[in-house]
């Protein structure tokens, strides 16, 4: 029985029509059924044509673009879609004229670039067009296709040549192997097509860290997400034109898949940011706390890189105490995997002895799924601070006390001017859920805190003239500052706690 049905012959003949090959338009109408993907090209061509001829035996042509120039697949002819495994000939052009005419020749895809007909990934802003057609046309027969539905690229490459690695290697491939084959693709034709969503959203495209170009897929994803669909038609064709050649593979690269490492950190000085502090190329500080503790694992693991992330983050003068701070660190192809637990104790160690302004507890080996945990919810836990706040005004122990009393007090926070280069103008709703005073002198006095997670307890103090309220300033009708801040506990329970 053929794949697809009779409700969505319609928009896959007019993707064919349009330039796209029958496996990407097997995901465009949401075919998760591995099999035909495999299935020889010309194989694959003939039985969908076939299945989309009209009462009078020809196909329907209801979009023209211009003739795209040919591609060369050999192995049509006996009926193989996939280069030689010797790794030879499947990209040599012909020597002659006789010898080209023993090969088929093939319309570029217009939504993979040939990848599927030759190679492996994804090519978004083609991708798009091609989904937008698909939903107008859908739309216009009353049926219901979500972008969920569509099968990823990279996903029908895997069900085509995983089989092949397994007979090659002569071992299963079942897609949860540690060892990872990346595929690096590049289209010169079409390296300028996601240039537009820069203009359309700025705000999409922002430089990053270890990024050589701010269209990284995050970003153009994001940016497809958020661009109305007449904009997008305006400023991309759609269906997308056929490319006039097929993309090239610019390196294939193999790895051992991520290993993670997660624990708590504490952090005592007042001097140490939690990533590197860097402003326009120039660094501010010498190390810290991400440094401090990955570095050590960067050579212990032989790994390439490194991702540093953790359950919020303090500043630079505040320090971690209590029982620290969760984080996870991804070692990118790490080269020694395999570690025991007395090895990982003893790497804890080390990383301890390195430097007096942090320590590391429960450090162990996690799984990705389970960095999931870090992150749930993360706005419902609390964490709990102590703050030395200085009052412009003399007061007495009295005059403090009745903060005691105020249990889940509901504050408006207007991101504060200090983080606003970096983070978006918003009003956050936070709540403090108790405080506890203790009194030092006329001046000074000590304030405990339990709050809701992402609270600004600097602003919360001062005021932030007066984007934060209700704020301690405000309280008690005073002008009031902090002097030192500590975090005292984060309530996230994880990673679990290990025995000494």
């Amino acid at each position: 029985m053929f794949p697809l049905t009779e409700e969505k012959k319609h928009v896959a003949r007019l993707l064919l029509d349009t330039g796209t090959c029958p496996r990407c338009i097997f995901r465009f109408c949401g075919v998760d059924v591995h099999a035909p993907y495999r299935r020889p090209y010309k194989e694959f061509l003939n039985e969908l044509q076939k299945f989309l001829k009209t009462d009078k035996d020809e196909l329907l042509l209801e979009i023209t673009n211009p003739p795209p120039k040919k591609m060369r697949l050999q192995g049509l002819e006996d009926g193989t879609d996939s280069p030689s495994r010797n790794g030879e000939g499947s990209n040599t052009a012909p020597e002659d004229e006789s010898s080209a005419s023993k090969n088929s020749s093939l319309n570029v895809c217009n939504v993979c670039l040939g990848i599927l007909q030759e190679f492996s990934e994804r090519e978004f802003i083609k991708q798009h067009a091609a989904w937008l057609l698909v939903k107008q046309e859908m739309g216009k027969q009353n049926l219901s296709l979500e972008r969920n539905d569509i099968i990823q690229l990279k996903e029908a490459y895997k069900w085509i040549t995983h089989p092949l690695f397994s007979e090659e290697l002569g071992v299963p491939v079942d897609g949860k192997s540690l060892f990872e084959v990346s595929v690096v693709f590049a289209h010169p034709e079409t390296v300028e097509d996601c240039h537009f969503l820069g203009t359309v959203c700025p705000d999409c495209f922002k430089p990053a860290k270890n990024k050589q170009s701010i269209f990284t897929r995050m970003a153009v994803m994001k940016a497809l997400n958020k661009i109305k669909e007449e904009d997008f038609r305006k400023q991309f064709p759609c269906p997308p034109n056929s490319p006039k050649a097929v993309c090239t593979v610019l390196e294939i690269e193999c790895a051992h898949g991520a290993v993670f490492v997660a624990g708590r950190y504490n952090k005592y000085s007042r001097n140490l940011p939690q990533t590197p502090w860097i402003i326009d190329g120039e660094r501010k500080l010498e190390s810290s706390v991400e440094e401090l503790i990955s570095d050590h694992l960067l050579t212990e693991f032989k790994a390439e890189s490194f991702n540093f992330s953790s359950s919020g983050r303090e500043d630079v003068d505040v320090r971690t105490l209590g029982n620290g701070r969760p984080f996870a660190v991804e070692l990118v192809n790490p080269h020694r995997i395999h570690f025991t637990a007395r090895e990982i104790k003893e790497l804890q160690q080390k990383i301890n002895k390195s430097s007096n302004k942090i320590q590391v507890r429960d450090l162990q080996l996690v799984t990705r799924e389970a960095i999931g945990h870090m992150k749930e919810g993360e706005e419902e836990k609390t964490k709990t601070y102590s703050a030395l706040i200085w009052i412009n005004k003399a007061i007495q122990k009295k005059d403090i006390e009745f903060l005691d009393d105020i249990k889940d007090l509901k504050i408006d926070q207007k991101t504060p001017l200090r983080v606003l280069h970096r983070r978006p103008l918003a009003v956050r709703s936070r709540v403090i859920h108790s405080m506890e005073t203790h009194y030092v002198d006329e001046h000074h006095f000590r304030l405990h805190l339990k709050t809701q997670a992402g609270t600004y307890i600097k602003e919360f103090v001062h005021g932030d003239f007066g984007r934060t309220k209700p704020n301690i300033g405000s309280l008690m009708s005073v002008t009031a500052d902090i002097l030192e801040l500590d975090v005292e506990s984060v309530d996230v329970d994880w990673p679990p706690a290990l025995e000494d």
